[in-house]
């Protein structure tokens, strides 16, 4: 190879080397700071400052430090707090955010793993402080949702005041339980409440039953006396009937009242097979038996 192609050769990768230290890409998802011996100079696709795509920069002067433009997750570590009512609660939460200003963040907290650090302090103090205020069953359901925007406001309040160039856009519990070591003692807790509650309701429905049979054999007892009163009622006045007719008849005709009574009489005694009867022959009771229709013996 000639002297001539070796300069070319040089100069090409010179050329592609300055090149390559000249532009870069910044993508729609990212946004970039360009830094001067480690100063900022400019931003490129942050919020208000348009710029994605293909840029340049002074070689091996500048370098690019890009940050997304995304919304970010971060799930801080599981914290211990003690409610209103003394109870302790391990709470887990989750934050979402977003860099809505590059240059803030770049000088206050550089990248995103020191970001997330700072920002899982500034949650769980938050945390302490909101749920701290609140009773047990408010922030197992009662208020979580209201809770959980004072805690958002609060920390979105204290990353503006340190200048963190961060936007808070939600701050949620995913999880509020109690700690391993308190677990079984509530378990027994609800346990015996739970118990307590179910004998509670037994026995109530014990009385309850009680009542209702009570009053039902009150109701049968009333029923069955009227009843028995509605009949001997009725029964009375059937026989007071029967006797003012039998009255009226044996009125009417004394001879044959006094047959009819001694044909009953007959009946009475004499139907009855297995009955023996000692009468002298003349006796009254046979009146009917000695004399014919006309009166003859």
């Amino acid at each position: 190879m000639t002297r001539r192609a070796w300069t070319f050769l040089i100069l090409a990768v010179g050329a592609v080397v300055v090149l390559a230290n000249t532009l870069f890409i910044v993508d729609q998802r990212e946004q970039a700071i360009v830094l001067r011996f480690g100063e900022p100079v400019r931003v490129i696709n942050a919020p208000g400052h348009p710029g994605a795509g293909l840029n340049a920069k002074l070689p091996f002067w500048e370098n690019v430090v890009k940050f997304d433009r995304r919304n970010l997750s971060l799930e801080s570590q599981q914290e211990e707090i003690i409610t209103a009512d003394q109870q302790r609660l391990v709470v887990d939460a989750f934050v979402r955010y977003r860099i809505s200003d590059p240059l803030a963040f770049y000088r206050t907290l550089r990248d995103e793993r020191t970001a997330a650090d700072r920002i899982e302090r500034l949650t769980n103090s938050s945390l302490r402080q909101v749920l701290g205020s609140a009773q047990q069953t408010e922030i197992i359901s009662g208020r979580r949702g209201q809770l959980m925007q004072q805690t958002r406001q609060d920390v979105a309040r204290r990353a503006e005041a340190s200048r963190f160039g961060i936007q808070v856009i939600d701050v949620r519990i995913r999880r509020a339980d109690f700690p391993a070591n308190n677990e079984e003692a509530v378990y027994r807790r609800m346990q015996t409440s739970r118990q307590q509650e179910a004998a509670r309701i037994r026995a109530e429905g014990e009385q309850q039953k009680r009542e209702i049979i009570a009053q039902a054999d009150r109701e049968v007892t009333v029923t069955l006396a009227q009843a028995r009163e509605q009949g001997e009622t009725l029964r009375g006045q059937g026989d007071a009937q029967r006797t003012r007719i039998f009255a009226q008849s044996f009125g009417r005709d004394p001879s044959f009242a006094a047959f009819w009574r001694s044909m009953q009489a007959y009946e009475a005694s004499l139907g009855q097979g297995d009955t023996t009867m000692v009468l002298s022959p003349d006796s009254a009771f046979f009146r009917y038996f000695e004399r014919g229709p006309s009166g003859g013996r």
